[in-house]
C-alpha cells in the first residue's frame, strides 16, 4: 500500500525535505525521560523570536552532557560514569543514559547552553526571514 503525502501536490514544490524532517520527528523514541520544557522567552530589543528547551537532568555533570547539531537536528546527550569503588545496600537512582532530539525549523539557531540546578537550558533564537520581492524577465523570441 502506497502512502499519500500532503507534499505529494502539483502545487508544493520542493517540500521533499520538509517531509523528509517530519519522518524523522515522528520515529524519535518517546520514553519521556527525561522530562523537557520548551518555552517562548519574550523577544530582545530589535530581535526576533526566542526559545529555551529545558531538560530535567540531575545527577548530571557539565562533562556527562553532550548536546550537538547536526543539519537541523539539535541532539541532547546524557551518559553518568559509574564509581566502581562504591558498595550500594539498596540502589534506587540508576545511572541512567539518555538521547533527546529536536528538530528544527530552518534559520534556528543555537544561542548557547548552561547548566544550573540540574537544570539544562538550550536557549534558540529564529531569526526573522527577509522579505524578497524579486522581478523576473521574461525572455521572448
Amino acid at each position: 500500500m502506497s502512502r499519500v503525502s500532503v507534499f505529494s501536490s502539483p502545487l508544493l514544490l520542493g517540500f521533499d525535505e520538509v517531509e523528509r524532517l517530519l519522518d524523522r520527528a515522528a520515529k524519535t523514541p518517546g520514553d519521556g525521560y527525561p522530562p523537557y520544557n520548551i518555552e517562548r522567552l519574550p523577544p530582545l530589543a530589535g530581535k526576533s523570536d526566542r526559545l529555551r528547551i529545558t531538560l530535567a537532568v540531575a545527577g548530571f555533570a557539565n562533562e556527562d552532557l553532550e548536546v550537538t547539531l547536526e543539519e537541523n537536528q539539535l541532539t541532547i546527550r546524557g551518559k553518568q560514569s559509574e564509581p566502581e569503588e562504591r558498595a550500594y545496600l539498596h540502589r534506587g537512582i540508576a545511572a541512567r543514559q539518555f538521547q533527546r532530539s529536536f528538530v528544527l525549523a530552518e534559520g534556528m539557531e543555537v544561542i548557547g547552553a548552561e547548566l544550573e540546578n540540574g537544570l539544562l537550558a538550550i536557549d534558540l533564537e529564529r531569526p526573522e526571514p527577509q522579505r524578497v520581492i524579486r522581478k523576473i524577465d521574461i525572455k521572448g523570441a
